[in-house]
């Protein structure tokens, strides 16, 4: 009997993204097989179910031979065994590098270590992804880690030319690596209505201005000057200073007229005007102590659960809106500025302006 065949060929790669993000997803063959069953695909292009299969063996063959080039994504661009074309390329690399938020919520802070990884099983199932998933997200993690824990400069520049990636997932693997280096504490019960966007948030906001490639210190960001670890690691010289502020809950007169005058900026504003003044001196200990206690790597590790027990919680109990926290908080910071005997107003404000954007983003009313 007769067979008619209809050939093809062609030298471009050809890539499904749907089966592209199953084989992501951790998904067998056979069960992406069924994903793709239940889509319609059958009769989308009038196959049968042996081609199917035989069509989603092939692409998952496919990616796995791309995946040590995406360990290293400028290889894929300068390697000649697959036909990828460039806007097909961005469309692998940003899709294997993305990552579930619920996943990274949960190893967010942890060491990437063996230790970790023994875990994911655990997490994948508390996280509802899959185990291979799991693996992957988490030697991106540990991947990103490493190369730029050896490169100098801007943190979220190396991730993105490194591995080419969006500028919204290079700054969100900045988070995860800064998080990883200074073992931030994100697994306490208090802290868990916090999402990973929340901290990546606050993230962002202590790489720019905390670190020692810190937006303003342009001394120190000159290529002939260039220092290690620049967007990692704490300035430990800013950590130093910020004991000087310890001065606003330690000198009497100076606390009770920087009370007086936030106060008096407040009255009749808010309806939570009393239990502001009632507890302005308890609140203001509370930042400040946090500020005082920075030298030290373990508070360094509290710094978000003391923002939640000393400030965020006292204020939620007395029923402060989000706009309450950001009318108190401002109030507070500029208030500072008037206080004649207060000659650390750089300080302050290089603090205080890192607080206020992570309270307000911390701060679920």
């Amino acid at each position: 009997m007769a067979v008619e065949l209809d050939v093809f060929v062609g030298n471009t790669t050809i890539m499904d993204e749907e089966v592209y993000q199953l084989w992501l997803d951790g998904y067998t063959v056979n069960d992406a097989v069924k994903v793709r069953m239940e889509g319609g695909v059958l009769e989308d292009y009038d196959a049968s179910a042996d081609v199917l299969l035989s069509d989603t063996m092939d692409q998952y063959r496919t990616f796995q031979m791309c995946e040590r080039l995406l360990y290293s994504p400028a290889k894929l661009a300068n390697q000649l065994l697959f036909q990828i074309p460039p806007h097909r390329q961005t469309m692998l690399i940003e899709r294997y590098y993305a990552f579930d938020d619920k996943f990274v919520r949960e190893v967010l802070g942890k060491k990437l270590s063996k230790g970790t990884k023994k875990d994911l099983d655990d997490i994948g199932a508390k996280a509802a992804v899959t185990l291979k998933s799991c693996r992957r997200q988490f030697d991106n993690f540990k991947r990103v880690f490493k190369v730029v824990e050896e490169l100098k400069g801007p943190l979220v520049e190396n991730i993105r030319q490194h591995f080419l990636l969006s500028d919204k997932l290079a700054r969100d693997y900045a988070a995860i690596v800064f998080f990883a280096n200074n073992r931030f504490e994100t697994g306490k019960r208090k802290l868990h209505y916090l999402t990973f966007q929340d901290f990546a948030f606050c993230a962002g906001q202590l790489i720019n201005n905390w670190t020692v490639g810190a937006v303003g210190l342009t001394e120190l960001s000159s290529p002939d000057n260039m220092v290690e670890d620049m967007d990692v690691d704490l300035d430990k010289e800013f950590l130093q200073e910020l004991k000087e502020l310890k001065i606003l809950i330690t000198d009497k007169d100076l606390l009770d007229q920087h009370k007086s005058l936030v106060c008096t900026a407040l009255r009749g504003k808010t309806k939570v005007y009393n239990e502001m003044e009632a507890n302005f001196k308890n609140l203001s200990r509370g930042l400040v102590n946090i500020a005082a206690k920075l030298t030290n790597t373990k508070d360094v590790r509290d710094f978000f659960i003391d923002l939640v027990e000393k400030f965020i919680e006292p204020c939620r109990s007395d029923r402060w809106t989000a706009g309450d926290m950001r009318l108190y908080l401002t109030h507070y910071t500029n208030s500072a500025h008037i206080l004649d005997t207060f000659k650390h107003q750089v300080v302050w404000d290089r603090y205080m302006g890192v607080i206020k954007s992570c309270i307000f983003k911390m701060y679920h009313d």
